[in-house]
């Protein structure tokens, strides 16, 4: 049985030419030319993918969309048609449920593109569930605000709107965006995660259009960018609020007129890419203070979700240690450790700044630095004010297992440096394991009893921080 789609507009010559695109893709086509003619066949028929034209004699496709989405039909994908540049109508048919729209005059292999995407959301009852499970398996928790979180998930991946998702760092951004592509229709496609704030200025353009061979110096070969990189999939801009604005300006363009054109190109490239962004930084503040242009935060922010922190979600820390303590141990290639009472206490009663990010960073020190198979509340390290100098020695390792004139060099290790105290640790620990191997000529029995630590400890350490030879 062949899908079934339904076109609404009052001009037979843009209706005929509609539905002979759709029935050339083997859909089935009914037609409406006015908003009751519309509501009435909704009524009558079961429906795979809704086209509408913005303006109807007796009213307009955004009160079609409302229709839609508050009755029985709000899993039917509808796009908009609307006037060309009207971008402000276009964003209000999204923000009400519209799947996407476009724009008059109707490019007809954009049309294609999206009534392809509508229909792959029609899946049966079995896909829906293992689209259910790979959210649930991205993002962990029972807690209510992590339910909702995954319902919102799975309802803005029916859409193919623009999605900004906020959060504090850590606090599982990119593992919602993956979620969200994986449960949408273009699943099946390439995710491409970026970290906007990594790039360097003078790259930017090249990053992100591509280029041509010989375009400019060092241009040896052509470079397809991270839109085309991302075609027909998702392209993830993490820490957006980071892009100079130079860069918003262009791929506002990018978004809004769906083509780019590569650095040496003569002429633009199509793209269809779903953008999905988010940052840690408040982007209301950064657009008030002139950091970041209103219109892109207008464009990109079509619907907003929240990860949130795990200090709200504390019920959440004994489900989300087993997980990590599970796939620590299985990389080592051991059984996890136990963890105690009171280290599970003093976890579930830290603030965690850093989020599970830094859960997971704590937890990893502490499968180092456990003895007899046991997380104690000393493996933990979570006080804030804690200085590496006073960490016991027997169990990790400390400044002064540094040398005493690297120790004393110029204070080498300045803490203000690092943005966490992992980050921190890390340096100091990985200046003190190269130290030890260094004076005992790389022998690692020797240089495990000269750090204070097992054997297996300083093997998993060196994995860990990539000085393994």
């Amino acid at each position: 049985m062949l899908p079934l789609a339904l076109v609404v507009d009052d001009e037979p010559d843009i209706c005929k030419l509609l539905t002979l695109t759709l029935q050339r893709m083997d859909v089935d086509c009914h037609t409406a030319a006015n908003l009751a003619e519309a509501k009435r066949l909704l009524t009558q028929n079961r429906y795979d993918f809704c086209l509408t034209d913005l303006r109807l004699p007796d009213g307009d496709g955004l009160q079609l969309v409302e229709h839609i989405q508050s009755g029985i039909h709000r899993e039917l994908p509808i796009a908009v048609i609307t006037a060309h540049g009207n971008m402000d109508t276009a964003i209000k048919a999204l923000k009400l449920g519209a799947f996407d729209f476009v724009s008059k005059p109707v490019d007809l292999e954009r049309l294609r593109n999206l009534a392809q995407l509508a229909l792959r959301l029609n899946q049966d009852q079995e896909g829906d569930s293992n689209q259910s499970s790979v959210s649930k398996h991205l993002l962990l928790g029972e807690a209510d605000n992590m339910r909702r979180l995954r319902e919102q998930i799975a309802k803005v991946a029916r859409s193919d709107a623009p999605v900004y998702i906020s959060g504090e760092s850590g606090s599982g951004k990119e593992l919602a965006a993956r979620a969200i592509h994986a449960q949408g229709a273009r699943a099946d496609k390439p995710f491409v995660p970026v970290n906007c704030g990594a790039i360097p200025n003078e790259l930017m353009e090249s990053e992100f259009f591509g280029h041509k061979k010989g375009s400019f110096t060092g241009a040896h070969k052509d470079k397809l960018g991270l839109l085309q990189s991302a075609q027909g999939g998702t392209l993830f801009l993490d820490e957006v609020a980071d892009l100079p604005l130079e860069m918003q300006v262009k791929l506002l363009r990018a978004i809004q007129e769906k083509r780019i054109r590569p650095i040496g190109a003569s002429q633009e490239t199509p793209i269809d890419v779903r953008i999905l962004s988010a940052t840690h930084k408040d982007l209301g503040k950064e657009v008030s203070e002139g950091r970041f242009r209103n219109d892109l935060y207008y464009r990109i922010n079509v619907i907003e979700i929240s990860t949130p922190p795990l200090r709200e979600r504390i019920s959440d820390i004994p489900l989300l240690i087993d997980a990590i303590m599970q796939r620590i141990a299985k990389n080592s290639g051991i059984n996890p450790p136990r963890i105690t009472d009171k280290a599970l206490e003093a976890l579930q009663s830290y603030s965690f700044p850093g989020n599970v990010r830094q859960l997971e960073n704590i937890l990893e020190r502490a499968f180092t630095l456990c003895e007899r198979q046991e997380i104690l509340c000393d493996d933990l390290f979570l006080e804030r004010n804690e200085q590496p100098h006073k960490i016991d020695a027997a169990k990790n390792i400390s400044v002064a297992a540094l040398p005493q004139e690297q120790s004393q060099e110029n204070n080498r290790f300045d803490p203000s440096q690092y943005t966490s105290l992992d980050e921190f640790l890390q340096d100091i620990e990985k200046e003190a394991i190269e130290s030890a191997l260094t004076k005992t000529r790389w022998n690692r029995t020797a240089a495990a009893q000269k750090l204070g630590i097992s054997f297996r400890s300083l093997r998993y350490r060196l994995k860990k921080l990539g000085l393994e030879t």
